[in-house]
């Protein structure tokens, strides 16, 4: 089994960091290997909407989003962190997120399990928890849970590991996804993916 574990924020040793330290050690007391992606530090731009992924299976621009595909690819699960900035997620975590589910039409994404984390000083965590969401539920990715909302509190670096109930939201978190991460992986030998029928897309014209 293995997660790859995203952290949405420009600090790599901040609280968002600290939560998802939490996460990669109870994955590795449940056998998930887990691997860890810095990417709200990276110089990353948006979309743009140029469809080239459509014909090549990358995308046009060749950064952390194209190196991060293969990856995608292999892992068996996603856990998408990010601090949380006006009631958000880090505007180059989404941009990378847009980049990375476009992009890879030729990932199988379902049955891979999902995991978003907000880590916030005060408010807005719920807000950007939805939104991370968004991007599971939209690819067929089934979305694992926690004891609560998966939020951490702090301000200043190091004041999530004062927030108890925030790291054991995280352990409960990483347990819940190793359980279901290897049910799915049982259950994919035993009958295989779901039938997919050919994509209807429509729009409200017609």
């Amino acid at each position: 089994m293995k997660v790859l574990l995203l952290n949405g924020s420009p600090h790599t040793n901040g609280n968002t960091a600290l939560a998802l330290a939490e996460l990669e050690k109870t994955f590795a007391a449940c056998g998930v290997e887990a691997e860890l992606i810095q990417v709200g530090s990276k110089p990353l731009r948006g979309c743009l909407a140029c469809d080239y992924c459509y014909e090549h299976d990358r995308c046009v621009m060749d950064d952390l989003v194209n190196e991060t595909a293969p990856k995608f690819l292999a892992a068996d699960g996603l856990v998408v962190a990010s601090p949380v900035y006006y009631a958000s997620a880090n505007a180059t975590l989404i941009a990378f997120l847009d980049r990375l589910f476009y992009s890879t039409e030729f990932i199988d994404k379902r049955m891979k399990v999902g995991a978003s984390v907000a880590v916030c000083r005060r408010g807005g965590a719920s807000a950007t928890f939805d939104e991370l969401n968004k991007y599971f539920t939209i690819a067929g990715m089934p979305v694992a849970a926690s004891q609560y909302w998966n939020s951490v509190h702090g301000l200043e670096p190091g004041d999530a590991a004062q927030d108890a109930e925030g790291l054991q939201t995280m352990r409960t978190l990483a347990r819940n996804m190793s359980f279901l991460m290897k049910s799915i992986a049982l259950g994919k030998e035993a009958f295989g993916l779901p039938e997919k029928e050919k994509r209807v897309s429509t729009h409200f014209i017609r």
